[in-house]
């Protein structure tokens, strides 16, 4: 007898447990976004509000608020008033919200925070990033042939570690296939500003710039470089429709990636505010969390392909082939979990000689969030730079 009701007890609990797991799993997932930016931006802040929508249709227990253009110093304010509201997860998108945001962290250990390319993390702070270093070395190598003039305007935002390794990814790219090229760099020191971003351009073109690459979360660069009929590379969303004759391609980012599985994992109790510590998501073009292209599912924009089929030229591990080809080798290399090719194998010197990268090694992933160094070709102020 005994033996019979420990059976209908143990059928008792394991249907109390699924009851309790079916009710977890149901439940909404309230997540609330902090954005740098306007989400029309068209820009970082734009993508990340784009993802949003997207995996906010594909999880039907998810629930969203946003917050945008929120100053970096005031974001602690705006944490306390989302989880007034009740939010189970906060993500704040922002380099310069990380201190901020493990802060937090501190004051409402029951919450969990995740820190967009940030590296501090805590029990209940993840971090992650979907990097475009491979996508720039690749923008680069088709800048470094489309130049008549062998000088590359860069716009840059602020001089971060990111658009460091950026700008350093896309000019490796452009000497590797053009050796007298410059990428000559101007910062606004702000993520969003159109009017400096122009003025900016303007003054590249004036200087006699004629190919143009940026970080600032508008399509001002790519107007100011289509004005002139002369190419650039968008940047975070689709642009090539700011310049249809003008835009060869860019760097597209898929946050969605990286939302849907880090979400999904706290809805099914993967991922708590007890075991996040560890947990950093660096998703690049294997991964999914990069393309190239200024369109999606058109890494090239078709006006350019027979201009760069027709520049052949001569690339260490290729040969010699046109750079077309040289670019769809290297994306093919790059597009795989473990990739084929890294745009950071030694040896790399700075542009003052220093070697940064050893032969026969690649820079890690600490090494290229902690980037300072000026690589060769880079022209332009650039603080922090290591002696």
């Amino acid at each position: 007898m005994r033996k019979a009701v420990k059976v209908v007890l143990s059928v008792l609990a394991a249907a109390a447990l699924a009851s309790v797991v079916t009710a977890q799993n149901s439940a909404k997932l309230k997540v609330g976004f902090i954005y740098v930016g306007p989400v029309g931006d068209f820009g970082w802040t734009n993508a990340h509000d784009q993802a949003r929508k997207k995996v906010l249709k594909e999880l039907p227990w998810l629930e969203t608020l946003t917050v945008e253009s929120v100053p970096e110093a005031q974001a602690g304010t705006y944490i306390d008033q989302l989880v007034k509201q009740g939010v189970n997860v906060v993500l704040t998108t922002s380099f310069g919200y990380m201190d901020a945001t493990l802060a937090a962290a501190q004051k409402y250990p029951d919450v969990i925070f995740a820190h967009a390319s940030g590296f501090k993390r805590a029990a209940n702070v993840a971090t992650y990033m979907a990097d475009f270093y491979q996508v720039y070395y690749l923008d680069g190598l088709m800048a470094g042939v489309l130049t008549k003039s062998n000088k590359i305007g860069y716009v840059g935002n602020f001089p971060l570690s990111e658009t460091k390794r950026h700008i350093n990814a896309f000019a490796l790219g452009v000497r590797a296939v053009n050796a007298k090229a410059t990428v000559n760099v101007r910062w606004i020191n702000s993520f969003y500003d159109p009017a400096a971003a122009k003025e900016a351009t303007e003054a590249l073109v004036a200087d006699g710039n004629d190919v143009f690459a940026f970080t600032e979360d508008s399509p001002t660069v790519v107007q100011v470089a289509a004005k002139h009929n002369l190419p650039s590379f968008s940047h975070y969303s689709p642009m090539q429709d700011f310049g249809p004759k003008t835009v060869v391609s860019g760097q597209l980012v898929h946050w969605d990636v990286i939302y849907k599985d880090f979400f999904t994992k706290i809805h099914d109790g993967t991922y708590t505010a007890k075991n996040l510590q560890n947990v950093d998501y660096w998703s690049l073009l294997g991964q999914g969390g990069a393309e190239l292209g200024a369109k999606p599912g058109v890494p090239i924009n078709p006006v350019f392909v027979p201009r760069l089929k027709a520049k052949i030229v001569n690339i260490a591990g290729l040969g010699r082939l046109s750079v077309y080809d040289a670019v769809m080798k290297r994306l093919a290399q790059m597009n795989q979990a473990k990739p084929a090719f890294d745009p950071y194998t030694g040896p790399i010197k700075d542009r003052n000689g220093v070697v940064r990268v050893p032969a026969g090694t690649i820079a890690s992933v600490k090494d290229l969030t902690s980037m300072q160094w000026a690589a060769p070709g880079v022209t332009g102020p650039w603080q922090g730079e290591p002696k």
